[in-house]
């Protein structure tokens, strides 16, 4: 049975020393020896991807403010630009709207060691599957009432919480030629469990911990 691919929650998201969903936290995942990281992805009001879990940074919401007013958080095509030779890339987009330059981005900047296009929106994984027959997406869930939608999606991944996940499940994932990545295990039981059961990917926060037990 191969090893899990270990991920870093947007970033290295426990360390004290680097904010989360930053080039420098990506970075430290990677130093750690995940092999690769998650990470947000958002759209200002004039269009431009950028990384950042919540609507709002300070006191802007991001929907309504201009990329160049927003110089802290990273542009999705500079990640993109950044890691497509070195780590494997679970791009979550919150909102819509965000297809087109992904679709661009990833064409410019191949992920070489992989990637999932990964979304809690069915909407936004349907536009992108219309769009693009090739792209790897991936349906995020953390309610149960609505976890078995992904056999019906058109995805690849499979990407509930870690609350939500059975050994079933991950045997029934698998029985239906899919992939299936775990979020935010940050406990070491947990860790060496969901690795037993067979899960391809786990998503933690506590990435030095995550790569010592499981590397």
């Amino acid at each position: 049975m191969s090893s899990p691919l270990l991920l870093g929650h947007r970033g290295a998201r426990a360390s004290v020393s680097v904010a989360e969903n930053t080039l420098a936290s990506f970075d430290l995942a990677l130093d750690h020896g995940c092999n690769g990281f998650e990470f947000d992805v958002r759209l200002t009001t004039d269009g431009c991807g950028v990384v950042c879990h919540d609507p709002q940074v300070g006191r802007k919401t991001i929907a309504r403010t201009k990329c160049a007013q927003l110089p802290q958080l990273p542009r999705l095509q500079d990640v993109l630009a950044r890691y497509a030779d070195r780590a494997f890339l679970d791009i979550e987009l919150k909102v819509p709207g965000v297809e087109s330059q992904l679709l661009v981005a990833l064409r410019e900047h191949v992920p070489e060691k992989g990637y999932v296009v990964s979304s809690f929106l069915p909407e936004i994984l349907t536009e992108l599957r219309l769009r693009s027959p090739e792209v790897a997406l991936g349906f995020l869930s953390d309610r149960r009432q609505n976890l078995d939608q992904w056999r019906k999606l058109p995805v690849e991944y499979v990407i509930p919480h870690h609350s939500l996940v059975t050994q079933k499940l991950v045997e029934d994932v698998h029985a239906a030629g899919r992939v299936i990545f775990v979020w935010t295990v940050n406990d070491k039981r947990s860790m060496l469990r969901l690795a037993d059961w067979g899960v391809d990917g786990i998503v933690s926060d506590e990435t030095e911990l995550l790569v010592k037990t499981l590397h």
